[in-house]
């Protein structure tokens, strides 16, 4: 498998702009391709499992969207977002103590497309930007193309601490943090009430700005709900969802709720992108919010991820050797494994990949940066899946993915 680090355009013919050349591939959407492989369990990916997809409604949405809508099911929309859409989502939003208005609330193609916005509205070349440690490897994918000035929070096991959050933003005092409080990806972790009230009291004292990611917020197993930052802050807070988790991942589904003086930006970035995000697929989300079928659906496919959650738990607990320490989420899709100092899990890849195991190395979930000490930062770590493979396969890939570490372990 060809090396992420690797520039395979640096020998295009014609020259590419800077931004170009600053992009960074992805090491999910790379290790997707082995799903191909027969016989490879695959922990790499954060798909949904096809389980808790509701094929079963699928027509009969379609149907009532049409029913309803008839033509204009298949014609050009707003750019903000198909308004029936927009209101389901701000009722949800208002239902979690989040003061949500349908006229700042932008769809958009997934929740990398709300990403794609910000990063051309917000970023520019070397514009003060915190992220966690680790952080998701999307939005790293957004941001890079623009040369922000990344600036790495300390985290602990409630997500970033209140000090690094002050720390950027009395050097930054309009400095960006990106956060995901709720069932982190990649680490699972969750900021309790009393971290979340810290981090909002950080917030107020500066004209910064935080972008929320929350795209596993319904996906919980045991905790209780936590305010949003958004909740807390709503003037300095960003907040974004996605509805690929909880409804189908193919129709590129998610949303930003936006403050008054950044909305109209957000709008016109994403003019100049794709002019809209799909009709029919919004339609027929707002046809599932306001029928209630994803209220229906949702306990089901919370079932199936809490039971394999708990089978690769108990795998990791039965095999997984002593010197390597895991996270236990609550929610999300994710566990987060560090090794051992003198552990390589990109070395560790290509010999699990021969006994037909995929995972997603650490070190993709941190900006890159020039110094060997940063480079190096997640090398001994990796990310797992819980939610796309089957409890069979979860404990079959377990047991294989510990002999290659063992294998490891006595190579180092």
């Amino acid at each position: 498998m060809r090396s992420l680090q690797e520039h395979p355009m640096m020998s295009c013919p014609f020259p590419l702009s800077i931004r170009t050349q600053n992009m960074r591939g992805s090491a999910i959407r790379e290790m997707l391709k082995q799903l191909d492989v027969p016989g490879m369990i695959s922990f790499a990916g954060g798909n949904p499992a096809p389980e808790s997809f509701p094929t079963q409604l699928f027509a009969g949405l379609q149907q009532r969207v049409f029913e309803r809508y008839g033509h204009k099911a298949l014609q050009y929309s707003a750019t903000e977002g198909f308004a029936p859409l927009r209101e389901a989502i701000a009722e949800r939003l208002r239902a979690q103590g989040i003061p949500a208005d349908a006229n700042r609330i932008l769809i958009t193609n997934g929740s990398q497309g709300a990403l794609d916005a910000l990063s051309k509205v917000l970023l520019d070349v070397d514009t003060p930007l915190g992220v966690e440690s680790p952080t998701y490897l999307g939005a790293l994918q957004s941001f890079s193309p623009y040369q922000p000035n990344f600036i790495t929070l300390e985290t602990d096991d409630e997500g970033a601490t209140p000090q690094s959050l002050r720390a950027l933003f009395s050097e930054h005092p309009h400095g960006i943090a990106y956060l995901m409080p709720t069932f982190q990806n990649p680490s699972g972790r969750m900021a309790g009430l009393t971290r979340r009230c810290e981090l909002a009291q950080v917030i107020e004292e500066y004209p910064c700005l935080v972008i929320e990611d929350e795209p596993y917020h319904s996906l919980r197993y045991e905790s209780d709900e936590q305010i949003a930052l958004a909740s807390l802050c709503p003037d300095r807070v960003v907040y974004m969802g996605t509805l690929s988790k909880v409804f189908a991942p193919g129709l590129r589904l998610g949303f930003c709720l936006a403050p008054e003086w950044l909305f109209p930006w957000l709008v016109k970035a994403k003019q100049g992108t794709d002019l809209h995000t799909s009709t029919l697929s919004q339609a027929m989300a707002a046809e599932y919010i306001q029928g209630g079928f994803l209220d229906e659906q949702l306990p089901k496919t919370i079932a199936i991820y809490r039971s394999r959650r708990n089978a690769m738990l108990d795998a990791l607990s039965q095999f997984l050797p002593m010197d390597f320490q895991f996270t236990r989420p609550h929610g999300g899709m994710f566990i987060w494994v560090e090794g051992p100092k003198s552990f390589d899990a990109e070395a560790c890849l290509q010999k699990a990949l021969l006994a037909k195991v995929a995972f997603v190395v650490g070190s993709a979930f941190y900006p890159n940066h020039p110094s060997q000490l940063n480079a190096q930062m997640g090398r001994n770590c990796f990310r797992l899946n819980f939610t796309m493979p089957t409890e069979s396969q979860i404990f079959e890939g377990i047991r294989k993915l510990t002999q290659v570490l063992g294998i490891c372990a006595d190579s180092q």
